[in-house]
């Protein structure tokens, strides 16, 4: 659902760099709306359908049951969550980065306070890890509902949800959503290609994904920084200027990767005490990671010229694309799990396989110009 926020990004940008805030705001103030009416139905489709969902995975009855318990109660936070997911595009859509900033500082660090109150102060248990995280949910989207309010009294924008914003949201938002839904088919692929492996590799690769997701999330800032100054630059119709942004981000996000990658590198060895004491997994950990430290330059390459495509608003390219790297990722994933490679050949064939169709998909489309469309379409 993070198409909450990149969808309402580059509409809002695009509108206040043709010089219309109370549109901007207006905009995303019903991209608000439209994240709180699907959280409500994700709740009600969630609850009931948690164990179900949990089973599909075919885990062993621990694991199965600590998830269930997770999952019943994080689903309670997602009409929170969604909410400060397009908010957060609002404010980056109108060149502020460092409110959302703040305010995830907040979020994460109350986050962390309630987990420790409630896994060890309560003895709730991992009960307690999903009661800190909805907690903590609910507050941060609570900040944003009174920003986004504050905003929009200031510049005569109506709080009221509009038909044709928010029916506009979802269109602009659908093929991102596919976009979307194909990256986490393909990460839900790679966790269910570990659970096949064997419990040790899925401990493993759930630490080796949460370095890669903080990693990317590092990186990632480049491509929400291509979202917005993309879509104000072509709403301000300077395309000069949106393509000195993308050979800039371009060099950033690989030079920023080089530089990610030979500190991963040097820590891979000292990585795994941090994160557990299973002799097993602290024996897997360190060949995946040096694994990842050598694609890391080339994830760089791939989130920016992610950010700079959606600040574009060329969704329907970038589901396409998705669906592409897919469909060349999942043989090769199979491969490795019916020869019993191992968990770094399942990294090698996710860092190279699929992060290099995405490359080659995303490449191409941004050395051309269809992408660049200026007005606030």
């Amino acid at each position: 659902m993070v198409f909450l926020a990149y969808a309402t990004t580059p509409t809002v940008a695009r509108r206040l760099g043709a010089g219309d805030r109370p549109g901007a705001i207006r905009a995303g103030i019903d991209g608000m709306w439209l994240a709180l009416m699907i959280g409500a139905a994700l709740l009600a489709v969630g609850l009931p359908s948690a164990p179900a969902v949990v089973g599909l995975f075919g885990a062993g009855d621990g694991v199965t049951d600590a998830a269930t318990t997770y999952l019943s109660i994080s689903v309670w936070g997602l009409p929170g969550m969604l909410l400060v997911i397009a908010a957060t595009g609002l404010l980056r859509g109108l060149q502020d980065t460092t409110t959302p900033l703040v305010v995830a500082i907040a979020g994460f660090a109350l986050n962390a306070g309630l987990n420790v109150l409630f896994i060890y102060g309560f003895g709730w248990g991992i009960a307690g890890s999903a009661t800190g995280t909805v907690v903590a949910q609910w507050a941060m989207a609570t900040v944003y509902v009174a920003m986004a309010v504050r905003a929009a009294r200031s510049s005569g924008a109506s709080l009221k949800p509009g038909l044709v914003g928010v029916t506009g949201a979802v269109a602009s938002g659908s093929w991102l959503l596919l976009r979307t839904a194909s990256l986490r088919a393909a990460m839900l692929a790679t966790v269910i290609a570990a659970t096949s492996i064997g419990v040790h590799e899925l401990a493993t690769l759930q630490i080796a994904l949460t370095l890669f997701s903080t990693i990317a999330f590092v990186l990632d800032s480049l491509a929400i920084a291509g979202q917005s100054m993309i879509g104000h630059g072509l709403g301000a119709r300077n395309v000069d200027r949106v393509t000195g942004i993308t050979r800039r981000l371009i060099e950033i996000g690989i030079g920023g990767g080089v530089l990610i990658g030979l500190l991963l590198a040097a820590l891979a060895q000292v990585l795994a005490p941090v994160f557990t004491s299973d002799s097993d997994v602290r024996a897997l950990l360190p060949s995946v990671v040096l694994v990842m430290a050598i694609g890391i330059p080339l994830a760089g390459y791939v989130f920016v010229l992610d950010g700079v495509l959606i600040g574009a608003g060329d969704a329907r390219y970038l589901a396409l694309a998705g669906l592409i790297s897919v469909v060349v990722y999942l043989p090769l994933l199979a491969v490795v799990v019916a020869s019993d490679a191992g968990l770094v050949w399942l990294w090698v064939v996710f860092g190279f396989g699929y992060m290099g169709a995405r490359a080659i998909t995303l490449g191409v489309r941004a050395r051309g110009t269809k992408w660049i469309v200026t007005g606030t379409r």
